[in-house]
C-alpha cells in the first residue's frame, strides 16, 4: 500500500519536536481525524525511564461516516530522538511509523514515515485518493501544535 515520507526543516530542537510527538494524550486537541485517546500503560526501557519508554495506547479515528479505533505501540527512543509506532489491533491490515528529529543550527529536521492498509476497502479506498495531501496535513499539525506551544523560534 501507499508509504509516506517527508523531511521538514522546523525552527524548534529536537526534544522540543520528540516531546510534542511523544505526548500522544494530546492528540485529540489538534491533530486532524483524532477524536480520543487513552493511554494503556507505560513502561521504562533497557536501562531505565531516561533511555525511553513504551505507551500502548488507543486511539479513536472519525472520518466522515467512519469512526475506529486502533491500539498501537509506541516506543520512544530518547537517546536517539526517534518514536516508531507499531499496529496492536484495530481497522488496519497493517500499520507502522516513525519519526526522527535531528538538531539543526536554525532548529531541527523532523522525519516522518507512516506505512499502512486499512482492512475495510472502502476506506483504504477513500484515504487513498488523498493520501499525500492527509499525510503532510497531518505533519503539518504537529508543525502547527509546535507553534502554539513554543512560539516561532527556538
Amino acid at each position: 500500500m501507499p508509504t509516506h515520507q517527508e523531511t521538514r526543516a522546523v525552527p524548534y530542537t529536537a526534544q522540543q519536536m520528540f516531546d510534542l510527538v511523544a505526548d500522544v494524550q494530546a492528540y485529540p486537541k489538534f491533530l486532524p481525524w483524532n477524536a480520543a485517546a487513552r493511554i494503556r500503560s507505560r513502561k521504562p526501557i533497557g536501562g531505565g525511564i531516561d533511555k525511553g519508554e513504551v505507551i500502548e495506547a488507543d486511539l479513536v479515528i472519525s472520518f466522515k461516516v467512519f469512526r475506529e479505533t486502533f491500539g498501537s505501540r509506541v516506543t520512544l527512543h530518547k537517546e536517539d530522538m526517534v518514536i516508531d509506532t507499531e499496529y496492536l489491533e484495530g481497522p488496519f491490515k497493517y500499520m507502522k511509523s516513525n519519526w526522527a528529529f535531528v538538531d539543526t543550527d536554525s532548529g531541527c529536521d523532523l522525519t516522518f514515515f507512516v506505512d499502512f492498509e486499512f482492512k475495510n476497502a472502502i476506506l483504504q479506498g477513500i484515504i487513498g485518493v488523498v493520501f499525500n495531501q492527509a499525510m503532510q496535513r497531518i505533519v503539518g499539525a504537529f508543525e502547527a501544535r509546535a507553534e502554539a506551544l513554543y512560539g516561532g523560534a527556538t
